[in-house]
């Protein structure tokens, strides 16, 4: 696709809000053979909250470990939104998901720009997180982190997300650093049958989405599924426009092969189309990715799993403080043998391949990437041994070594121990290193993009930096006090080496992106399930955080551009209400609050903020479902983070129908 294609008429292949109402009512007219079928087996709201805290708590993750173990056992800060959560509650992409999880920093900046982090840092740029979907890195080398205006996924079809705060670098490399996102969707033989979604509301405007899971023969199972949403603008502090209404399309496909046996073929795509609203030249986004993962297993205590993917995503960027196009392409393998030698003993090793290929364009001379275009590759191994010391003790140590373009070779070791104190009681610890690899914006970043004479004041990119470091000490206590109360808290201590910075060189005017500060940071994340009958269930946390961030010696990197290396809340808190009601009726309420954040150069002071997302139902049949939702109910808008772009109201109505 050309630019000047996407910047000024409609491209033919753009997915609109009719193209899916035609996509809606073909799979509705295609699943008409499909209506005598059984529905596909689903455990019901009614069900989940008659199961014990021991069951809930019973959830396997494979996050930690890379392969399935409980989440009491599993030795780090670890929390799962499960699937009635996330269908429970208002939300209505991954970000807005994301907030139950009273361990993540989540903030919205504009109608389709957010900043999630974990364990601080938490700023435009956000570049210690890693997250995946299915497996799927999703990634942009230019900052080193996410743009979530891309990610997206049909929420229906989520299993589960498994979010670790804390390095889990040791299994998952670079960008693990403060923290772990693990979105991972139900199997295609879990969504059989058609699913139906539409509404709109005040910002929100309007949506519909579908999907149809079937079967090809006695060993293949597929859904198929299409999206769309368009969202108003959000305010400036004066009230005004901010000339940001976005829309989005996406589809794709999943298909469960099962080959054999012994063997396990999974195949998905997906390809995705955005584009801001208000006049052209607009912003935008569209991408593409194919990803095949082969299971093999060679005994009854040995697999190997394969996994490739491809992966184009392209955008273009035309704020008056940001106009920059980027398209990167992206093609990964990876390779995990997980055996285990005895009955107490798992042994885990993989190896992995990363190229890269980013190419950028810079609108004007004034800020840009030099090079314009970076080929990166990224090797990597790794290895995990888990041993079973007694039944009581088990002790993980595993290592990734890593070779990146910028920095060659590195290590990320951890070792973690749990100890079940009783059956209702589990002490861990755990000791990390994870480094945060350079990105584009580190190395090949400059203002202005042509070259100037070092009389002149300029900032250029630091070519000689290096990986930012941090050493992790974490002790956490998880206890089922009584029947239907669980808690978890987990406590932490970061020390930071080599983050960035901008320095002064001597007897010059130029800026240079280096190295030059260190910090620390420390807290608490308390988290809670409880079950107070058959009709109500409560979940939520509490999370304290401080950091600190200093020059190293002899650096001379101004306190205030320090101070913007991510603005964090120092108290945070979420609960979540799930409430059955008489007729078949749901009640649903979300609570959030979030500390003051300070004005630093790159941010201005927003004020602490508390809201509620609402969420009222009613189900005719177990197929058909109406529901009114209201997103940042008690004001008006607010600001989540500076410069004060301001988040409206929210309130929509939504009709589901499953078949």
């Amino acid at each position: 696709m050309k630019l000047t294609d996407f910047l000024y008429y409609k491209t033919p292949g753009t997915i609109t809000f009719r193209n899916v109402l035609s996509i809606l009512t073909w799979l509705i007219l295609f699943s008409t053979s499909a209506f005598s079928q059984e529905p596909a087996p689903q455990l019901s709201s009614q069900k989940l909250k008659d199961l014990s805290i021991e069951e809930l708590m019973g959830i396997e993750v494979t996050s930690v470990s890379k392969t399935p173990e409980k989440l009491t056992e599993a030795a780090s800060a670890i929390q799962v939104i499960t699937q009635q959560d996330i269908q429970r509650s208002a939300a209505t992409n991954v970000p807005e998901a994301l907030r139950l999880v009273p361990n993540l920093q989540v903030t919205q900046l504009n109608s389709r720009h957010w900043i999630i982090s974990a364990r601080g840092f938490n700023s435009t740029f956000s570049n210690k997180l890693l997250v995946m979907i299915d497996g799927r890195t999703v990634y942009s080398p230019l900052f080193a982190g996410v743009f979530w205006d891309a990610q997206s996924v049909l929420l229906e079809d989520v299993d589960r997300i498994e979010v670790i705060s804390g390095p889990g670098a040791a299994l998952w490399g670079a960008n693990a650093v403060n923290g772990v996102i693990n979105i991972i969707t139900k199997s295609a033989k879990d969504t059989q049958g058609l699913f139906v979604s539409a509404g709109g509301g005040t910002f929100l405007q309007r949506f519909a989405e579908a999907r149809y899971g079937g079967k090809i023969g006695s060993e293949a199972n597929y859904r198929i599924y299409a999206q769309h949403n368009d969202r108003d603008h959000t305010f400036l502090p004066n009230g005004t426009d901010n000339m940001d209404k976005w829309r989005f399309s996406q589809a794709g496909f999943d298909l469960d092969w099962n080959l054999s046996q012994a063997d396990m073929l999974n195949v998905q795509g997906n390809f995705y189309m955005g584009k801001e609203r208000d006049s052209p030249p607009a912003s935008g986004i569209d991408g593409q990715n194919i990803m095949g993962k082969w299971t093999h297993n060679l005994s009854d205590s040995s697999n190997i799993i394969v996994q490739a993917y491809a992966d184009r995503t392209w955008r273009v960027e035309l704020d008056p403080e940001n106009m920059l196009s980027d398209e990167l392409t992206t093609y990964d393998f990876d390779f995990q043998h997980n055996l285990s030698p005895g009955k107490y003993h798992r042994f885990i090793w993989g190896l992995g391949y990363r190229f890269m290929n980013d190419k950028t364009h810079n609108f004007t001379q004034f800020v840009g990437f030099v090079p314009a275009d970076r080929k990166m590759h990224l090797f990597s191994s790794f290895v995990q041994d888990e041993i079973s010391v007694s039944q009581k003790f088990k002790l993980t140590l595993g290592a990734k070594l890593q070779h990146t373009t910028f920095t060659g070779f590195e290590i990320q070791p951890n070792a973690r121990l749990s100890y079940l104190l009783t059956k209702q009681q589990v002490l861990w610890a755990a000791a990390s290193r994870a480094v945060r690899a350079p990105s584009r914006i580190d190395v090949d970043y400059h203002i202005p993009v042509y070259p100037l004479p070092d009389s002149v004041r300029h900032v250029a990119g630091g070519p000689d930096f290096a990986s930012e470091k941090v050493m992790a000490y974490e002790l956490g206590y998880r206890i089922q006090p009584f029947r239907g109360l669980s808690l978890s808290l987990a406590t932490f201590y970061n020390q930071y080496d080599d983050l960035y910075s901008v320095v002064p060189l001597p007897d010059t005017k130029v800026y240079q992106i280096q190295n030059g500060a260190e910090g620390h940071s420390y807290g608490a994340e308390l988290s809670g399930n409880y079950v107070l009958s058959t009709n109500w269930r409560l979940r939520g946390g509490y999370t304290y955080f401080f950091k600190k961030v200093k020059n190293k010696p002899d650096n001379v990197t101004d306190p205030a551009t320090l101070a913007g290396l991510g603005v964090d809340a120092n108290h945070q808190a979420v609960l979540q209400s799930i409430l059955d009601l008489p007729a078949n009726f749901q009640l649903d309420i979300t609570a959030r609050y979030s500390d003051p954040l300070p004005t630093t150069i790159y941010n201005l002071y927003v004020p602490a903020y508390f809201t509620l997302d609402t969420r009222i139902a009613w189900k005719f049949q177990k197929r058909l479902e109406f529901s009114v939702n209201g997103q940042n109910l008690l004001k008006k808008r607010h600001t989540e983070v500076g410069p004060n772009r301001q988040i409206p109201r929210n309130i929509y109505g939504k009709i589901v129908w499953r078949y």
